[in-house]
């Protein structure tokens, strides 16, 4: 059998590494995949009995080992795990809720007492349902796990009747400039991306992945859910990103060797982690926003490994382009994977521009999503002859890397010049020297120009004025240059649960 769906690679990952570590997390919890593979089993009778006529699972579960375990029993029964945004509002929820037509909600029973949630639909908590499971359902289990060909499980089980251009996930994007949208993944896109990262990163099965991105998050699905159970390899949850004095031991224990992050979460672990707890690491991927290289040298020199900066877009489920070990271009966002094309146009005529211009990128290739859940309108404004439009602006060098000038809709139109939020933000980050991103830029109307620069900022006093005076010096256009009165000091810059900067909220902020 050609396995092309994501059960059908898990049920073979789960038979032909059975006694390999699979999923453990911070509670205690440690599976090897047989041992994942029996238990996802299990919930797949308490979970049918529910979700009968329902083609979509709810999921409101952080990044932990039952998480994963009923994301992958979701899938075994043929249905669409659609794991829920917890840091959007009730009023966000609540809006994906029906989008999809959820009626029930898999919760984990300490989250939702924490978020205090009012949800319009029928919630079963995963600790009821993995709760003291009966001889019969053990026996069940137990049978369907040994005595079953993959064929003949997934046809008792629901997984058979999918094919691999069939809805895997939705994944709901992160609002950090708007609403958000439910972007179809089809498994096709799922595992092409997974085998894409692979080709490069090469996954083995001793390999740990630190699983702390949520798995509402793209890159947390494909890596942490998708991963092990297509590639092979482990993962280790924890249900909070920053928290270092949990993190350092979970690693540790469970020999973390692969680590994908974003530069806001490095900043925690190098302030709380020790070089031992992290002694196997081999492979630290990071996206969501710019790498500081301050902050990749100091992480190669405490931990031995040097960060990676990756790039992707939840519609491309997410990986477009990484860098590598043996061939990483700093400050660029890497070469794209196998099976991409890219040409990069003029924004406004749509017409490819000339090598080594910077444009709008757009991208081709069977990781791109099916579309936006419901919203045809939307999809055709950013999909076109199966061409994505990412909304960056980008270069490609001769060697085939890829750089970040902008986001198209990080710009403020100033006096009638485009002027870009990433390349300020970057030149003040820089001009302070610190291992950590501490100026965020946004746009506020203008009467006179049109709009002005707004800058969010939690440097001290000093740092600031030095700041200041270098940058009359910087390179940048003089136009870019923010003035004292455009810098607004705060205690924190704010972020989504995904670790990228919260826009909407930036703006709020800066508007005071």
């Amino acid at each position: 059998m050609s396995e092309v769906t994501l059960q059908e690679r898990l049920v073979r990952t789960c038979r032909e590494h059975s006694g390999n570590e699979a999923l453990a997390d911070s509670s205690g919890a440690r599976l090897t995949f047989g041992e994942a593979f029996a238990k996802a089993l299990f919930l797949t009778g308490r979970l049918g009995a529910i979700f009968v006529d329902q083609p979509k699972v709810g999921i409101l579960v952080p990044p932990s080992v039952g998480g994963a375990l009923v994301n992958w029993a979701t899938l075994l029964m043929g249905k669409i795990p659609v794991n829920l945004n917890y840091t959007l509002s009730q009023e966000g929820i609540v809006s994906c809720l029906e989008q999809c037509g959820i009626t029930d909600v898999v919760v984990s029973g300490k989250l939702m007492e924490r978020l205090k949630l009012d949800l319009p639909v029928r919630i079963h908590t995963l600790e009821d349902l993995a709760t003291a499971p009966r001889l019969k359902e053990k026996l069940r289990a137990g049978f369907l796990a040994k005595c079953t060909s993959s064929k003949g499980l997934l046809k008792r089980l629901g997984g058979s009747q999918v094919g691999q251009d069939d809805l895997a996930t939705i994944i709901f994007s992160s609002g950090s400039t708007g609403q958000p949208k439910g972007v179809m993944l089809s498994h096709r896109n799922i595992i092409t991306n997974v085998e894409q990262v692979g080709e490069v990163y090469s996954f083995l099965p001793k390999d740990c992945m630190l699983g702390v991105l949520p798995f509402f998050h793209s890159f947390g699905f494909m890596a942490t859910i998708a991963g092990p159970a297509i590639a092979g390899f482990g993962c280790a949850y924890h249900f909070n990103p920053i928290e270092s004095k949990v993190i350092g031991p979970l690693a540790e224990e469970n020999e973390v060797s692969i680590m994908i992050a974003t530069p806001t979460f490095l900043q925690f672990y190098l302030r709380g982690l020790t070089p031992e707890q992290l002694g196997k690491l081999r492979l630290v991927v990071v996206g969501a926003e710019k790498l500081p290289p301050k902050m990749a040298q100091a992480f190669e020199k405490k931990f031995g490994c040097l960060p990676l900066e990756a790039y992707g877009a939840t519609e491309c489920s997410p990986g477009i382009a990484v860098n590598e070990p043996h061939a990483n271009q700093p400050g660029s966002i890497g070469r794209l994977l196998n099976q991409l094309e890219a040409k990069i146009v003029n924004p406004d005529t749509g017409e490819e521009q000339p090598s080594g211009e910077p444009g709008l990128l757009k991208v081709k290739g069977p990781n791109v999503m099916m579309g936006y859940l419901g919203m045809p309108d939307k999809t055709a404004e950013v999909l076109r002859d199966g061409w994505y439009n990412t909304g960056d602006i980008v270069r490609i060098d001769e060697q085939g890397y890829l750089w970040i000038e902008g986001r198209l809709s990080r710009f403020s139109k100033i006096g009638g010049e485009m002027v870009p939020h990433g390349n300020v933000e970057e030149t003040l980050n820089d001009l302070a020297d610190q291992n950590e991103q501490i100026f965020a830029v946004t746009g506020l109307p203008d009467e006179k120009k049109g709009e002005r620069l707004a800058v969010v900022h939690t440097a001290s006093e000093e740092v600031l004025e030095e700041v200041l005076s270098k940058l009359t010096d910087a390179t940048i256009p003089n136009l870019w240059k923010p003035k004292r009165g455009q810098f607004l000091k705060v205690d924190k810059l704010p972020y989504l649960g995904t670790g990228k900067i919260d826009l909407k909220r930036l703006q709020e902020i800066a508007q005071g």
